[in-house]
């Protein structure tokens, strides 16, 4: 095979000297294999398999389980540290949860390279993610569909709450605060990213991903929690 680019997602020990490896690739998408010798001291590919490091790889193997061949480094790793570093492990994890195995995803691949260029910039963070998950939702069919229950057009002078179910919205009810009409027809025109949206567009990712997520917490999600409440005023 060509020697595929590729981010390791997740690692962890495998035997004595070897690793299992979860790699975003660009025209496999996910893929799971074992880098043997690699937690070996010396071994050179011990240094090039770290998180956020640009790869070219190539793997044997014809079940879910392959065997890394080739593992070379195509240019340096993004030096994330503090916030930039838990939205990085983020997106690790949010890949290495959703994605399935060898399911080809070109388009996400494309936007988490971009997600690492944004990361050490914080105003750049945001909209990173925002178009990594979108990206996520939409290659697996699972993006938000602008329309209420009944398939018709929002109005914008009402209020709505997201439906993950039924990928539409329902209007909200007494007590719930919901989302405006408004706002929901400048996010269905791609208006993700605008800096008065952010918030609104957080909200209704969570909701998109939480169906393919299920119901075991996001490690990355939990210590950012721990970084908020660290940075809050006492």
């Amino acid at each position: 095979m060509q020697p595929q680019p590729a981010y390791l997602l997740h690692k962890r020990p495998y035997r004595e000297t070897s690793a299992l490896v979860e790699l975003i690739t660009l025209d496999h998408g996910r893929v799971r294999a074992i880098a043997q010798g690699v937690q070996r001291a010396g071994s050179k590919s011990r240094s090039r398999l770290q998180p956020f490091a640009p790869l070219h790889v190539t793997w044997t193997g014809t079940n879910d389980l392959k065997r890394l061949r080739l593992m070379e480094s195509r240019g340096a790793s993004a030096l994330l540290a503090g916030e930039g570093l838990l939205c990085g492990l983020y997106a690790n994890e949010l890949l290495s949860r959703v994605l399935p195995v060898e399911f080809p995803v070109p388009e996400v691949f494309a936007f988490y390279t971009s997600l690492l260029e944004s990361l050490p910039v914080p105003e750049r963070r945001a909209p990173g993610l925002r178009r990594l998950e979108l990206a996520v939702l939409d290659a697996l069919d699972a993006d938000p569909v602008f329309r209420d229950l009944e398939d018709r057009e929002l109005d914008p002078q009402g209020r709505y709450v997201y439906r993950a179910g039924y990928r539409r919205f329902a209007l909200a009810s007494e007590g719930q605060v919901g989302i405006d009409g408004r706002t929901l027809r400048l996010l269905s025109q791609g208006s993700w990213t605008q800096p008065g949206l952010a918030g609104v567009a957080k909200v209704l990712t969570r909701a998109a991903l939480s169906p393919l997520l299920g119901d075991k917490p996001l490690r990355s999600r939990e210590l950012m929690k721990q970084l908020a409440a660290r940075r809050r005023p006492s």
